[in-house]
């Protein structure tokens, strides 16, 4: 267990990690606590798939996609941007690429090496860990209370940084009970809600009844991607790319950077309508054209494959979306093929979600991550107040808020900072 004179980072993620390499760098002890027998769990799942660190794009259009929230993250990523994180990822030796996409990986595409040095690292700088450590709040005279195997277990640090992440993927760890642990002290905390999620679709013109695709459909479809796809809905509009059918509605890259449009209209009407163009390379005059065209004998879905090179599963949508009025009048189903629209009608469960949007509010912390109403307490990464799409940019922002919250804590101790 920490020391008096030690200091106290609870979660051992991205943020809890950075977090505890600066105040080592510093001169502080640390102790890291984790609920798991080890830590950066999510870190490693992100990394299964090529794990993206960050993206190579200029820095006004990356402090974009952090929306409403860009200006209060624009301090974090000044200290700590894509570049800076790169060069940190260097200094462990792992070398980074720029991809297609301008996301940036691990020339080996893997997290567990990277956290393998920095875990080295950590350890070589004094920082010691305490795992199997659930944070469970505060003893009646001030002490932090964890449950462990053995029982529980008391530290008295002489502050905390807690970077316990949102509520998605809670066998991870990150579960949001956290919330209500600070809540009684008079912490502001925005609901914490689905980010990056799919969603589930309502009535459809196959499935009147709804919610949900049709049997048929959802049979045959669902795991496959739609691609190439573009996506409009009331304030986003998406480049081309794809989306995946799920057996109740749609999830994937080009919904999730949607995801906070959708939520909030739900929220605000009870529903959502997205506007699917299924042809994103072709023109609506050149599309009507080809639907147009005199097709003789073949079927509909024939000259359909035939003129516009239309797949099963672009067909289906059409099929499953529009009455059989439409896809027989020329002038309708050439428009539903640049915009086809779908009703959304609730967010998949937050603990199915990539992130979590809310969180404690940039409103109840000092410039350096201190919760006003409980001095001594930091708090980084993703229980902040903020969401961003997925490409790197919510690693890079939960890096750069632990380097923040670590270096308030330091000015905080040192008495230049209240």
């Amino acid at each position: 267990m920490s020391s008096p004179d030690s200091i106290a980072v609870i979660g051992g993620g991205p943020a809890g990690l950075m977090a505890a390499e600066v105040l080592a760098a510093a001169g502080h002890a640390v102790t890291v606590y984790d609920a798991k027998p080890s830590v950066g769990r999510k870190f490693l799942l992100a990394g299964k798939g090529g794990l993206n660190l960050t993206h190579s794009e200029p820095f006004q259009p990356f402090l974009g996609r952090f929306g409403a929230r860009a200006a209060l993250i624009e301090p974090l990523l000044r200290g700590f941007d894509a570049d800076a994180l790169r060069a940190w990822a260097a200094a462990l030796g792992v070398q980074t690429f720029v991809g297609t996409s301008g996301r940036v990986f691990p020339t080996d595409l893997k997290a567990a090496p990277l956290l393998r040095a920095w875990l080295h690292r950590l350890r070589a700088a004094g920082v010691k860990f305490a795992m199997r450590h659930r944070w469970t709040g505060w003893h009646e005279d001030g002490a932090l209370r964890f449950a462990t195997p053995d029982g529980e277990r008391l530290a008295t640090p002489r502050a905390t940084l807690l970077a316990l992440g949102g509520a998605s993927w809670p066998q991870l760890g990150s579960d949001g009970a956290w919330v209500q642990l600070l809540a009684p002290h008079g912490v502001d905390i925005a609901p914490l809600q689905p980010a990056n999620c799919g969603f589930d679709i309502g009535a459809t013109a196959a499935h009147p009844a709804g919610p949900g695709w049709s049997e048929r459909f959802a049979a045959e479809f669902a795991g496959q991607p739609v691609k190439p796809v573009a996506l409009a809905t009331e304030g986003f509009t998406s480049r081309p790319g794809e989306f995946v059918i799920t057996a109740s509605g749609i999830e994937g890259s080009l919904v999730y950077a949607a995801s906070a449009a959708l939520r909030e209209q739900i929220a605000r009407d009870g529903r959502a309508t997205l506007t699917l163009d299924l042809l994103p390379q072709l023109t609506p005059e050149r599309v009507l054209a080809d639907v147009k065209h005199p097709r003789g004998s073949r079927s509909l879905s024939s000259h359909l494959k035939s003129r516009l090179n239309l797949g099963p599963l672009k067909l289906g949508l059409l099929h499953e979306l529009l009455t059989r009025e439409q896809m027989l009048d020329a002038a309708q189903l050439a428009a539903a093929l640049k915009a086809l629209p779908l009703t959304l009608h609730a967010a998949r469960p937050v603990a199915e979600a990539i992130s979590t949007a809310g969180g404690v509010r940039f409103e109840a912390l000092t410039d350096g991550l201190m919760l006003t109403a409980l001095p001594g307490v930091f708090v980084a990464g993703e229980m902040l107040d903020w969401e961003a799409p997925t490409g790197g940019y919510l690693l890079t922002a939960s890096f750069a808020s632990g380097r923040v919250a670590a270096a308030g804590m330091t000015r905080w101790l040192d008495g230049l900072a209240t």
